[in-house]
């Protein structure tokens, strides 16, 4: 999306006037500008202070010289460049459709065909990258725009000459982890047959919308794109088997990416949408009509000829008329007056202009899974931040009345794009407080975040989500990997020397951060950490529980999902293992208890969610029974915390404030809960915080033992 020029940004660079920016980042800007020909370009420049180191600046003189070198339709070429300058710049020709990621995330998988030609058209690009002597090495969705003729390969930013591969440092991982090479995720030197990996995996994602080696946490992804074979269910028989060529762990069993455009039997295309579904065309007419909606400019020479006539229309090849209406219907925004009524649509704040002849309301949005599997959780939490919205609305004082618009996403991906979508599309939505799981909340985050509305998880502890780069989302709940410094040190006051972890792949991604960072958490305290990963497919646990405690240790932690914790909890019962014994919270479900029996008793939990009898949400839980005559279960409080944290810096503002100047209120600010406090890292978006609550099962009970401090 597309901002404002902000007071410190220039007018102009290398003959380009500004209009625009449309991203930031720690080494530059990239800024939407016009050349003096009237053609828009992307225009990246790089911060001074990057600029002054010599390294730096060759860096950016061999992107430079290897963005160049590729000359090929589907690669976004180069219009203009100076790495001397003060400010080295350089830029491209501006493509305003969407990312794959974003159109995918959106819109869903393409159909057989579309992948087939998406491929197709890749590849092409891709020989042209291999033969200019370059790879690319960071083939992934977030780098491929869908433009209306056809798609762009972009970003060279870290392309290099394969003889100068080897230059790299041998302990630095180049690429996005979930898309790059086995090699590459082994630190070793890119080739082109790595970056033909890259476009496999990122045709499977085109194809069933998920990456073929899952999510997660980095390191995770790295070990199964090394160790694990891609997961392609949902891909056409008469694609698999291409797509299991190019993710070959060998380099040399794939195919180069010749060899890939001649495999894909598909007529390509010219100038063309029609090999993508019309939803996904939609997307692209709505994008480059909001992108290309810019703010008011003063009218120069550039926009009118010397005889006072309009310049002359574009030249650029046009889509068929079969699929042309779609694309007009986007870029009418643009003609008659309707670009600037576009960019009103898409100011700072996300919302239309005050002049509405409706009064607008204050709207804080929940988006939660209140009849999947999660739904326990999920409407907790919204019964919590329903009381908190009550409870303002209560006071006589309240400087607004504010609604609760909530949507369930079922505890399904799919559908929590398009609940997002819709929610956020709302002009008078402020913020909302969701998703409840981690897929749902990975799923959502694009579709807020192109809207600007800030989004807060209570419950979603995992980090990073998938492909996606959120700017507007806060985690206010401690992640996987913050829990088990507090577990481990817990242990340690409780005399634990030698700890075993038993970390179960079925358990999925919570699983493996939690164990993972438990180990890191022992191993930082000096104490013996001896880890197992035991795989998803194993059906008997009992030997690995065996051999594990024959190591003598005094302490054990599972981390995976209820019923294989029981089945462990059973099989430690019969060894004569008499230490500690710690289950990670996402196992430590009602089905843990009932199938694990008296197994159970004496297993701790570390969690971070409060008991709701707990002294400090007495007052809460005193509430929650008035209004909805039951006590509160688990992560209701969290829930009604964060909701009176937005509430509080809403009123903070002072008036209806903008999105983004909500976002930076609570981005930025402390808030004391009554469950913790909560402060955000500026540039992970995690809480700073991470209280965390023990609970022992006693009598087949999961019994509250109070808060842990460090």
């Amino acid at each position: 999306m597309t901002g404002k020029l902000t007071p410190s940004d220039p007018a102009r660079i290398g003959g380009h006037r500004l209009l625009a920016r449309l991203g930031a980042g720690g080494m530059g800007a990239v800024y939407l500008g016009r050349a003096e020909s009237g053609e828009l370009a992307a225009v990246k420049v790089i911060l001074p202070e990057y600029a002054d180191q010599p390294e730096f600046r060759a860096r950016f003189r061999r992107e430079v010289a290897a963005a160049r070198r590729v000359d090929s339709p589907w690669a976004v070429p180069v219009t203009g460049a100076d790495p001397d300058a003060p400010a080295p710049w350089l830029a491209t020709a501006f493509v305003p459709g969407p990312s794959l990621a974003e159109a995918v995330a959106t819109c869903g998988p393409l159909p057989p065909r579309g992948v087939r030609i998406l491929g197709r058209m890749l590849a092409r690009a891709l020989t042209a990258v291999h033969d200019a002597g370059l790879v690319h090495r960071d083939v992934k969705p977030g780098n491929v725009l869908l433009a209306v003729d056809g798609p762009r390969l972009i970003d060279f930013g870290i392309a290099r000459a394969t003889e100068e591969t080897a230059l790299t440092s041998a302990d630095m991982v180049v690429g996005t982890p979930g898309f790059l090479a086995p090699e590459q995720a082994q630190a070793q030197p890119a080739s082109p047959a790595s970056d033909v990996f890259a476009l496999g995996s990122l045709l499977s994602y085109a194809a069933t919308g998920r990456p073929p080696f899952g999510t997660g946490a980095v390191d995770a992804l790295l070990y199964r794109t090394v160790h694990d074979e891609p997961d392609l269910d949902g891909v056409p028989d008469d694609t698999r088997a291409f797509l299991e060529r190019c993710l070959a762990k060998d380099p040399g069993a794939r195919p180069t990416a010749r060899e890939v455009d001649e495999t894909l039997v598909e007529d390509t295309p010219h100038d063309t949408v029609d090999w993508l579904p019309d939803t996904v065309v939609r997307l692209i007419a709505d994008r480059s009509a909001a992108m290309l909606a810019l703010p008011d400019i003063e009218a120069t020479a550039l926009d009118a000829r010397a005889d006072g006539q309009p310049t002359p229309a574009d030249t650029s090849p046009r889509p068929s008329s079969r699929r042309r209406f779609l694309l007009l219907g986007g870029a009418a925004l643009l003609t008659a007056g309707g670009g600037a009524a576009a960019w009103a649509a898409l100011r700072e704040d996300g919302t239309a202009s005050a002049a509405s002849p409706r009064a607008r309301r204050w709207i804080l949005g929940v988006q939660a899974d209140l009849t999947g599997p999660q739904k326990t959780v999920g409407q907790a939490q919204e019964r919590g931040i329903r009381l908190a919205v009550e409870q303002f609305n209560s006071r006589k004082d309240k400087p607004f009345t504010l609604t609760l618009k909530t949507v369930d996403d079922q505890g399904d991906a799919t559908r929590a794009v398009k609940v997002a979508r819709a929610l956020a599309a709302d002009r008078d939505l402020l913020a909302v407080i969701g998703s409840t799981g981690d897929e749902t909340t990975g799923a959502s985050l694009d579709s807020y975040d192109a809207e600007l509305v800030p989004q807060l998880t209570a419950s979603s502890a995992q980090y990073p989500y998938g492909v996606s780069e959120p700017r507007h989302f806060l985690q206010a709940v401690p992640g996987y990997t913050s829990l088990p410094g507090t577990a481990a040190f817990s242990l340690q006051t409780q005399g634990a020397q030698r700890v075993g972890v038993l970390i179960d792949r079925d358990g999925g991604i919570p699983a493996w951060q939690f164990g993972r960072a438990m180990f890191g958490g022992l191993d930082f305290l000096k104490i013996v950490g001896e880890p197992r990963v035991a795989p998803r497919l194993a059906e008997d646990l009992a030997p690995v529980v065996a051999e594990m405690v024959a190591r003598k240790p005094d302490g054990f932690v599972y981390t995976g999902t209820p019923a294989r914790a029981a089945a462990v909890a059973r099989a430690l019962a019969r060894t004569d293992f008499t230490g500690l014994r710690v289950l990670g919270y996402t196992a430590a479900e009602p089905e843990f208890l009932t199938a694990a029996g008296a197994a159970a008793d004496g297993w701790q939990v570390f969690a971070p969610y409060i008991d709701p009898s707990a002294s400090p949400v007495r007052a809460f839980a005193t509430a929650y029974r008035e209004r909805y005559g039951a006590a509160p279960p688990y992560w209701a409080a969290e829930g009604y915390d964060v909701a009176r944290m937005v509430i509080a810096r809403i009123t903070e503002a002072g008036g209806r404030p903008s999105r983004t100047k909500l976002y930076n209120l609570l981005a930025k600010g402390t808030y004391k809960g009554l469950v913790r406090t909560y402060a955000f890292d500026q540039k992970y978006h995690l809480l700073e915080g991470y209280e965390t609550f023990r609970y022992e099962v006693t009598g087949s009970r999961y019994t509250y033992a109070g808060r842990v401090d460090l």
